[in-house]
């Protein structure tokens, strides 16, 4: 008899023990600081943070603007990678920051009607996020995204690019179309645009000539479709409607340039052309191209430290090789540098699009015959001064006076009779140095255009035997834990090396 009360006592007391330790668990477990539902302007905001600031920075070497002696640090000018993340890094930032975080926002305005012209914004922003990612990766999760704390859809597919590039420049088209004069917008919490809706519309006509030409290759008449679309509808043109981030010089970290934050920490904080931890420097390639085109954007971009101090005296301005070894050269100090007072000011700002780019993008439409409101020559040559006038945004030491602009389009005029090879050649190489330092976006650029003819290094141990990049790697979480859609999406598109030609790249 005594057992069975023993088992019946027990049973009671751990009954009212969990009842007991159940008690204010909801309420112990909740975070008092933490809010259930979103502010929509506030996570806006930090979407276009994240979406700007997330980029490949070893692409810097990869098109020549920069290099180190170091092989691990100079990865992208070298094509070695043997250690790091540096390859998965949008892929890895993006889904837990920009992409998730306008998703939240999207699904948060959909609710009221009234919001449709931030719920447009948000919309253009969400295609401007996404096809940052395809475009360096190829197939990725698309329709499944972004929906684990929705849905608990922790392994989405992988979609094909094709239909990404199709359903992002559907969405885009719709975004701009539902717009509305009468109902209210973003404030301060649009970063680029304060909310005006005239420029977010400009904006989405940009980024979608932008698509539209980067599928020249793979799909032409879907190509000339879309750029002709973006061309009617209207693109960013002049100087007031450029499409940028403005950077604070102190404060949070995310509140400050960026690409500028890298380049000071990785390797120019001291400022004196010596103590450079990664051994970064500019790369000859560019260097030499603006010196033999007497470019006036070279003291405003570079400096070489004569006894300590800055010097932008063009005349001894000097690219370093990409082909040093992994040991620091005697003349190392002699190299040219990134300018402190421009582009590594912390408050300089991140241009996303910019008139220059249009100019160059409607120059090769117009040599495609699918443009005829300017010649191919005008609009190359508003290329070139634009690219240069926006480097005032820099501050002072950015000004390039209006003679010298000028002086530098007369000589690197379009060269009309030549094959539309050699023009599109110019136009692109252009493009290259005006676009300086969006790497990311002039490496798409080259990989459509093959231009500027930047020549392979054949760097010993690299990885790709020689070869410029074509595209960046998954992470190998996706491997890990993603295991069945990788797999599918490598399958179909090609193996996840950095030489596979996506959609995009056939």
């Amino acid at each position: 008899m005594i057992k069975p009360f023993h088992k019946f006592y027990y049973a009671l007391l751990a009954t009212l023990l969990l009842s007991s330790c159940d008690k204010g668990f909801e309420a112990i477990n909740t975070n008092p600081d933490a809010s259930s539902t979103i502010s929509p302007d506030f996570v806006f905001t930090k979407a276009q943070y994240d979406a700007v600031g997330n980029v490949i920075t070893g692409l810097q070497g990869t098109m020549q603007y920069s290099t180190s002696y170091n092989d691990v640090a100079g990865w992208g000018a070298k094509y070695i990678f043997n250690q790091g993340t540096a390859p998965y890094t949008v892929f890895s930032n993006a889904y837990p920051n920009e992409i998730n975080e306008i998703e939240e926002v999207i699904r948060a305005l959909q609710k009221d009607a009234s919001l449709v012209n931030k719920l447009a914004i948000a919309r253009i922003w969400r295609v401007f996020c996404y096809s940052r990612v395809t475009d360096l990766y190829g197939d990725i999760p698309y329709t499944q995204a972004a929906q684990g704390y929705t849905n608990s859809l922790f392994k989405p597919a992988y979609d094909p690019q094709q239909a990404i590039y199709a359903d992002l420049l559907s969405e885009l088209e719709k975004a701009i179309g539902s717009f509305d004069a009468t109902r209210s917008t973003f404030g301060a919490a649009d970063l680029l645009y304060g909310g005006d809706i005239t420029k977010w519309k400009k904006f989405g006509y940009s980024l979608m000539l932008r698509m539209g030409m980067r599928m020249t290759k793979p799909d032409i008449a879907s190509a000339e479709t879309w750029t002709k679309k973006a061309i009617a509808g209207g693109v960013i043109m002049d100087d007031a409607d450029l499409a940028k981030i403005t950077y604070l010089a102190s404060g949070q970290v995310i509140n400050q340039n960026p690409l500028a934050y890298w380049m000071l920490n990785s390797d120019y904080i001291k400022a004196d052309g010596n103590s450079n931890p990664e051994g970064g420097k500019y790369h000859e390639t560019f260097i030499n191209y603006l010196k033999k085109t007497s470019d006036p954007r070279l003291p405003v971009l570079s400096v070489v430290y004569v006894n300590g101090k800055a010097s932008t005296d063009v005349s001894i301005q000097k690219g370093m090789s990409a082909s040093i070894p992994n040991t620091k050269p005697a003349d190392f100090v002699t190299y040219s540098e990134p300018n402190q007072n421009t582009l590594l000011k912390l408050s300089a700002p991140m241009i996303v699009i910019s008139n220059a780019e249009m100019d160059f993008l409607l120059a090769e439409a117009a040599l495609r015959g699918w443009y005829t409101g300017a010649t191919a020559a005008a609009l190359y040559a508003l290329g070139i001064r634009a690219g240069m006038r926006q480097w005032a945004l820099y501050g002072n030491d950015g000004v390039i006076s209006s003679s010298a602009i000028e002086t530098y389009a007369t000589a690197q005029a379009l060269v009309t009779n030549a094959t539309m090879a050699k023009q599109m050649e110019q136009i692109h190489t252009q493009f290259w140095v005006s676009l300086f330092p969006n790497s990311q976006e002039t490496f798409l650029n080259w990989r459509r255009t093959g231009y500027p003819a930047l020549v392979p290094n054949n760097y010993v141990g690299n990885i790709t035997n020689g070869q410029i990049f074509r595209r960046m790697l998954y992470p190998a979480l996706e491997e890990n834990l993603n295991t069945e859609n990788y797999r599918t999406a490598v399958t179909r598109q090609g193996e996840n090396t950095f030489l596979t030609h996506i959609w995009l790249d056939k």
